[in-house]
């Protein structure tokens, strides 16, 4: 599903090599500073690596632009009001999201789309279409984060420190609704952490970042 081969990037990714299977939720560890943004950086598009290809499905995108990589790829930061809009509705910030692809009107069916996305995550949402995102905790903003960036078609689903920015019991909290949503779309997934409390707990496969390169963990 994913290939990366022979990526590097400065002196931060060095003949990175990686295969993904559809479906697979790959979990990658590792200390602060030693790339796993920058990996993430490299697939999405955002800076574009010296060397190496990059592959999804079959297709060579390592120099498509990142605007059109967004179609194929989606994608959830740590910070959980960098993916959510404060000053909207929780159904006005799912709106935004869903139309990526799509052009979209407030009607019944798509309301239920939503409410039943929001179901996965077991903790009410979609009873609170018309509130604020503004009101959410921290772990309510990143959860509707994490369904807004499964909204629109996508082929990989890519999850930057997801709990960097949140205490220790909300990032339980969160990591167990992303299980919970990346085994119900069962779509390809790779999260990043630096917290190796997750590496047994989540995922189908943990790797190692370190020295610019992925490696099993002894």
């Amino acid at each position: 599903m994913l290939t990366l081969i022979n990526i590097s990037f400065k002196n931060i990714l060095k003949n990175l090599t990686l295969a993904v299977k559809p479906g697979e939720f790959l979990v990658i560890v590792g200390a602060n500073g030693t790339g796993k943004t920058t990996l993430f950086n490299v697939i999405s598009g955002a800076i574009s690596p010296k060397n190496g290809k990059i592959i999804i499905n079959g297709d060579d995108i390592t120099n498509v632009p990142q605007y059109k990589r967004s179609r194929k790829i989606s994608s959830v930061v740590q910070d959980p009001k960098c993916g959510t809009v404060g000053e909207m509705t929780i159904l006005e910030n799912m709106n935004i999201a869903y139309m990526r692809k799509r052009y979209v009107k407030n009607s019944r069916r798509i309301i239920d789309y939503f409410k039943e996305k929001l179901s996965v995550l077991e903790i009410g949402l979609e009873n609170r279409l018309n509130e604020y995102v503004r009101n959410l905790s921290g772990g309510q903003r990143q959860a509707l984060s994490l369904v807004m960036a499964t909204l629109a078609d996508y082929d990989l689903l890519l999850l930057d420190e997801l709990t960097a920015a949140l205490d220790p019991k909300t990032s339980d909290m969160v990591m167990e609704m992303t299980n919970r949503i990346v085994s119900h779309e069962k779509k390809t997934c790779l999260l990043i952490t630096h917290n190796t409390k997750y590496m047994s707990s989540f995922g189908d496969r943990t790797l190692e970042m370190k020295d610019g390169a992925l490696m099993k963990l002894a």
